[in-house]
């Protein structure tokens, strides 16, 4: 949902640059995950802030400049269960991690490893396992004219993707 930048002053503030639609909804939450790769842990967020250069946080144990730059470059994330429901017609990327990627004939293209925001378009990035014909990255864009539909039981977001593209 963001990452630490850096610090913010000297009373351990931090900026955090988010990757929510709206800055300001990461303060809604009182618990972030904070980490990189697995090693993650729980920090209570004391205070959020949106700044006219971005937003900062104040997170509990983070007392001075020198916690706040040991945090530099750290992920935040939500537990999950802080999310809620999708509303209807929508879904959140933490969802999607993990899905199968089918082409519209159902041959495997990978999982989704992650996405990331290009310009204005949302990207899947898919990654392609050795038992399945070998190590590659796919990057592709999360717009209809290649998803062509998502099913969150079944973990299955079929694309209109051909595998020359990559090639």
């Amino acid at each position: 949902m963001a990452r630490i930048v850096g610090p913010f002053g000297v009373r351990g503030w931090v900026k955090v640059k988010t990757f929510t639609e709206r800055p300001e909804s990461l303060g809604a939450f009182p618990t972030w995950l904070v980490g990189s790769g697995g090693d993650w842990r729980e920090v209570r967020l004391e205070a959020f802030e949106v700044h006219s250069k971005g937003p900062v946080a104040k997170l509990a144990g983070c007392e001075d400049r020198e916690a706040a730059l040991r945090l530099r470059e750290s992920e935040v994330a939500v537990p999950r269960s802080s999310l809620g429901e999708a509303e209807e017609g929508t879904i959140f990327w933490v969802d999607l991690v993990g899905s199968e990627v089918v082409d519209e004939a159902g041959a495997g293209l990978g999982r989704v490893e992650g996405l990331f925001e290009s310009g204005e378009t949302s990207v899947l990035v898919v990654r392609q396992a050795e038992a399945m014909g070998g190590d590659r990255e796919r990057l592709i864009p999360f717009i209809p004219d290649y998803v062509k539909s998502v099913d969150r039981d079944a973990r299955r977001i079929t694309v209109d993707w051909n595998p020359d593209y990559d090639a």
